[in-house]
């Protein structure tokens, strides 16, 4: 979660358990007496939905719950804003405690601190797309004119000016999802509930979603708790995951710990099919930018360099080691007899690429350049070079022995 504040939970789970049934006591007895979710049911016909729940989330972090259907996600993201009530344990927003909270702080927490997005997109077909994003508002008693407003902002936020006169049902299934979205986000809570948000969308609509995510998360740092039972989706949406079995969280972490540290069988089973070309980022193949050179050097020394270090290009840099481009060892050779500066010879169009950005997509990047990839950060600075051996080198690795953390 690089550049996000980690001191502070958003939210703060602790201890949670919900029984659906009616002996919800007589079930915590036995769940304390370590009986299974089988044994409680057969001896009481109580369903423990969750036991013992405890995890954190931060500001401006997705943090995704996933698992098999009936694991307890939803029920668990249920809870967090009390449309389930808890059988025991603390949920805490912001440090209060939204279990204990009387209806009316509940109801303002629920308006103005969390925003929820379902699975249907569940729009009011005889309203307009704007009066449907607008619909929370209103119950707010917010003026016409304020909340319109408001309503086109949000539209605005998720790709869809122009549309507020629309029906409903004169939108795609992807952009019904998009009304969805801007609804939740007119309130602008600090908090995105988001249950299967994206299932019913066809494959293709659904990644044009998940990218939309990606890019409204980038610029609204919202705090997200997303519920999928896709692991695609879960590793790349999720800054972490935590992945769910009979109402307990198996284990919590980055896509790459849970990938290449699996806490038990149940989990390695999960993730076993999954393509670590899609999970592996840059940051996971490069290797440090060594040697590099200064834009204010001479030829004569990057061939000096070149050739200690066995290779035949070399990356140059300006201060702060903002990258400029590549020299290669024969235009070096060329210039040292002809006398040249180093900056006639520099090469500036080579690949770049950001830290995060996947394997798989650097892959048939290298496929097609001629010289190594440089991984650089948003402000130009470079922070590692990626060549054809490295990512073969992880990918095997990961292969041979996927336990190596």
């Amino acid at each position: 979660m690089e550049g996000k504040d980690t001191k502070f939970p958003k939210v703060q789970v602790t201890g949670l358990t919900k029984i659906f049934g009616q002996k919800p006591d007589q079930a915590l007895a036995l769940l304390h007496r370590g009986c299974s979710k089988q044994q409680i049911f057969e001896q009481t016909r109580a369903n423990v939905g969750l036991n013992n729940v405890s995890f954190e989330v931060f500001p401006g972090e997705i943090f995704v719950l996933m698992g098999l259907s009936g694991c307890g996600k939803s029920t668990l993201l249920r809870c967090i804003n009390r449309l389930v009530e808890p059988t025991t344990g603390e949920i805490l927003i912001d440090s209060r405690n939204i279990v204990t909270m009387a209806p009316d702080e509940l109801r303002e927490m629920r308006r103005h601190t969390l925003g929820m997005i379902f699975q249907s997109f569940a729009l009011l077909p005889h309203r307009s797309v704007l009066d449907n994003v607008a619909f929370g508002l209103e119950i707010q008693g917010m003026p016409e004119s304020e909340r319109h407003k408001r309503a086109e902002d949000a539209l605005d936020l998720v790709g869809l000016s122009g549309h507020g006169q629309s029906m409903p049902g004169q939108l795609s299934g992807g952009m019904q999802q998009r009304v969805g979205l801007a609804r939740a986000l007119a309130s602008d809570p600090d908090i995105l509930l988001m249950d299967e948000a994206f299932s019913a969308l066809d494959p293709l609509i659904r990644r044009d979603m998940q990218d939309e995510l990606i890019d409204l998360q980038q610029r609204l740092q919202k705090t997200i708790i997303f519920v999928s039972h896709d692991l695609d989706e879960a590793l790349k949406l999720g800054d972490r995951i935590a992945l769910m079995k009979d109402g307990e969280i198996v284990q919590i972490g980055s896509a790459e710990e849970i990938l290449t540290n699996p806490a038990d069988s149940y989990v390695e089973k999960f993730v076993a099919d999954v393509d670590m070309a899609k999970v592996l980022t840059a940051c996971d193949v490069m290797k440090r930018p060594e040697p590099l050179i200064a834009e204010d050097s001479g030829p004569r020394n990057a061939l000096r360099l070149m050739t200690e270090y066995g290779i035949s290009s070399i990356f140059v840099v300006g201060k702060g080691r903002i990258l400029k481009g590549l020299i290669m060892a024969d235009d070096a050779l060329g210039a040292k007899k002809e006398n040249r500066a180093l900056g006639e010879i520099l090469i500036h169009d080579i690949p770049t690429v950001p830290p995060e950005t996947p394997v798989a997509d650097i892959i048939p990047l290298m496929a097609e350049a001629r010289y190594p990839v440089a991984v650089v950060d948003g402000t130009g600075k470079i922070r590692g070079i990626i060549v054809r051996g490295s990512v073969l080198a992880a990918l095997a690795r990961m292969e041979v022995n996927p336990d190596d953390s």
